[in-house]
């Protein structure tokens, strides 16, 4: 069970969600980009080794022929949707949990907490489907060498061109798959490992930065643990070429497991999960800070 001194506010979560998302990208982008160069690199010729052979490498390839900058290629698209997309799931989750309280003190279970986790996840899925399609367009066009799109909003205008509105949300079920349960993860993770570490008597107000920064990496994990294998389908489904998998993720599926097997499900596993504990832990430290300073700015909002 977990203690709730202040009550609940979605707005005030809304606006500390949204400055832990910022925290989040500055932390994550460089492993993000090598996780997506990693998922997506092309089968090797025959006799030829892959392009990267592993997360260190890619590091050091991008590096060397790119800089410090091209480990934060592509940036501006998820500051610009990650900051409302992290505001919207932190509103999202503060909703969840106001609606199951009866009474303002109410203290939630576990499984409700798991609920209102869900709910976030149901909530950045409408931003977010979009948002991955064109981040995982644009991230690959280097790596494939063909350039297509300008940028961000190029990219929009060419998918609405050819396929309507159904273009830029290709993807979504799978986005679903992975943000609904991933998120229900996420929150209920982060609360278990906040009630772990705060001392008998004392209230969550009071767990240390490090501890913080602990619970929200660990959750990261925790979340990821849940998200990986729906995002390979994703990153896969969203980056192939029209018509390749008719009957959507299952054609992807099958394609993956025959020719690579269940492993492949796991693809990038050391990139993400590497980038899972330090981008969440700035997140939720980035989260609880701006939730200190509103409570304290506007106490009874």
């Amino acid at each position: 069970m977990s203690k709730q001194p202040q009550p609940i506010s979605p707005l005030k979560n809304f606006f500390a969600g949204g400055f832990g998302g910022v925290c989040l990208v500055f932390a994550g982008h460089p492993l993000d980009t090598i996780k997506v160069r990693l998922q997506t690199q092309p089968k090797p010729k025959p006799g030829e080794s892959l392009f990267y052979a592993g997360t260190i490498d890619c590091f050091k390839k991008t590096l060397a022929k790119e800089g410090v900058k091209g480990l934060y290629k592509g940036m501006a698209a998820p500051i610009i949707g990650v900051t409302p997309m992290f505001a919207i799931c932190f509103f999202g989750f503060g909703l969840g949990k106001k609606l199951q309280q009866r009474t303002p003190d109410d203290i939630l279970t576990y499984p409700q907490l798991f609920a209102a986790g869900m709910l976030s996840g149901v909530f950045t899925t409408a931003i977010m489907a979009p948002g991955e399609r064109i981040k995982c367009l644009l991230q690959i066009q280097a790596t494939t060498g063909q350039v297509k799109y300008a940028g961000p909003m190029d990219c929009v205008k060419q998918l609405y061109r050819e396929s309507g509105i159904r273009g830029v949300y290709k993807g979504t079920a799978l986005t679903l798959m992975r943000d609904v349960p991933a998120s229900g993860m996420y929150f209920m993770s982060y609360e278990w490992l906040k009630n772990l570490l705060t001392p008998a008597g004392r209230s969550h107000n009071e767990l240390s930065i490090p501890s913080v920064l602990f619970a929200g990496g660990m959750a990261g994990i925790f979340n990821w643990a849940v998200a990986i294998p729906p995002d390979v389908l994703k990153s896969r489904f969203q980056t192939a070429p029209e018509g390749k998998y008719p009957n959507g993720f299952r054609d992807v599926l099958r394609e993956l497991i025959r020719e690579e097997g269940v492993v492949s499900l796991y693809k990038g596993f050391n990139a993400v999960m590497l980038r899972a504990f330090p981008a969440n832990a700035a997140c939720f430290l980035g989260f609880e800070l701006a939730m200190k300073f509103l409570n304290w700015l506007a106490p009874n909002l």
